[in-house]
Order: structure tokens, then C-alpha cells, then sequence
């Protein structure tokens, strides 16, 4: 899902804000040190709150039955987008927002085991991944994981998210970019904000399931600034499975 994800801001917004998907003051509500209004973080703060619960609620149905929790997904996300105010569709565009998708395809839902990242060099800094926008969010590389594509297997990096929370991250591309999804890519995990599908930390593995792939908020706005997937996560083959433009 996420809009008002952890990892995007909005381009307008100070570091101040806490370096997440805040949104512009809302000055006639009650206003805080930094500018940003009482009401907006509240407001941000029950958008998270959401988007957590729907996940977990995600998690749970699809012990047994992933594409029925798909659908919840999908009518949850849908809700919140037309109606939340910490939507990050555009306000004109918000009543008759319908997201599109494609069905839901079993065969896309992995179990992945996560291979550990070579250590950093003593001293050396968070790599930050490209952005729309003009900041710069550092991540660390903290594994891979292997996908068995019907195609052939890939391989993605996994990040964790320096700073903020933390959290998991994997942003990817693939072929469907720029006619079917956003030219950007999209994204499959961001734990910070709550969007996460679940694992095993005894055996080291992620449930990373492609019907769940979303894009990042500034597909929908270009005033939100966006990390971007690196080089290493860019998918040579089309993964026709979760969220879609066209």
C-alpha cells in the first residue's frame, strides 16, 4: 500500500516533520513548534495506525486463503485512498478513485529465504538509493533474496531503512514499467510503515507475494519524493501481479 509510506515525503515538508510522508499544514487547525499542524499528525498518525492493521489483518487471512486477503487489500487500500485525508491521491481525484489490479495469481507468493549481505567496511556510510525528489534517504543492503520466477530465478536486494524507525525495504522494477506501472517500479515491502506480509525469523525467510506489489505515492502525486529501486532490483521480466496503472 503505502501512501504516507515511511519512505516517501512530500518535497514541501521540512525534516522537522519527521522524515516521512507528512503532509502541508493545515494552519487553521492548531499549528505545533515546527509548523506543521496538530491535526495533520494526528490525522498521519491514524493513516498509519490503518494501513498497520490492514496488514495485519492481511496476515492472518492469508494463512489460509491468500487471495481473500487480497481482496481485503485491496478493498481496504481503495477506502482509505478515497477517503482519508492522508490520501496520496490528489483531493479533486479522490472521490472517484478505484485502484486497479490484476487477479490474483498464487503463483507469484514466494516463502524466500534472505541470503545475509557481505559487511560493511569499518566506517563506511548508508548507502542512500536514488529519489524523485531532491533528498536523499540512506539504507543499508542487509541480504538478497532469490525469486523462482516461472521465467527463471532473480535475484532482489533487501535494505533496511536507516534512521526514522527503521524497517525493512525492497523496491523493484520490472518490464511492465512505464506502460502497465509506474515508470519508477513499485514496491513489496516497507515494514516501517507497516506494510509487511509476514515471515519466519528462525529460518530466515520473508513471504514476499508480487499481488501485493504497490506504487509508491509519487505515482499518484509528483509533490511526494520517493526512494527508487537500485540497479541491482531491476527485474528483467514482466511481473503482471498486484497493483496497475493501466
Amino acid at each position: 500500500m503505502t501512501g504516507g509510506g515511511a519512505a516517501e515525503r512530500r518535497e514541501s515538508v521540512t525534516a522537522a516533520a519527521g522524515g516521512t510522508a507528512d503532509r502541508l499544514p493545515l494552519a487553521d487547525r492548531g499549528s505545533v513548534a515546527d509548523g506543521l499542524a496538530l491535526a495533520d499528525r494526528l490525522s498521519l498518525a491514524d493513516w498509519r495506525r490503518r494501513v498497520t492493521e490492514l496488514f495485519a489483518e492481511v496476515r492472518a487471512m492469508a494463512a489460509d486463503d491468500p487471495a481473500r486477503a487480497h481482496a481485503r487489500w485491496r478493498e481496504v487500500r481503495d477506502h482509505l485512498f478515497r477517503a482519508h485525508p492522508q490520501s496520496p491521491v490528489p483531493v479533486d481525484r479522490r472521490a472517484t478513485f478505484r485502484g486497479k489490479y490484476w487477479p490474483y495469481d498464487p503463483a507469484v507468493r514466494f516463502a524466500a529465504a534472505v541470503e545475509p549481505a557481505h559487511a560493511p567496511a569499518a566506517g563506511a556510510l548508508a548507502p542512500a538509493l536514488s529519489n524523485s525528489g531532491s533528498e536523499m534517504l540512506a539504507f543499508t543492503a542487509i541480504g538478497a533474496v532469490t525469486i523462482p520466477f516461472s521465467t527463471g530465478e532473480r535475484r532482489l536486494s533487501v535494505f533496511w531503512m536507516e534512521g526514522y524507525s527503521g524497517g525493512l525495504f525492497l523496491p523493484f522494477r520490472d518490464a511492465t514499467n512505464g506502460t502497465e506501472t509506474y515508470g519508477a517500479g513499485r514496491y513489496l515491502l516497507d515494514t516501517a510503515k507497516g506494510a509487511d506480509l509476514g515471515g519466519d525469523p528462525e529460518r530466515g525467510t520473508l513471504i514476499l507475494d508480487f499481488n501485493f506489489a504497490f506504487q509508491p505515492s509519487c505515482a499518484f502525486d509528483p509533490r511526494w519524493a520517493c526512494p527508487l529501486a537500485p540497479p541491482e532490483n531491476r527485474l528483467d521480466v514482466e511481473v503482471r501481479a498486484g497493483e496497475r496503472l493501466a
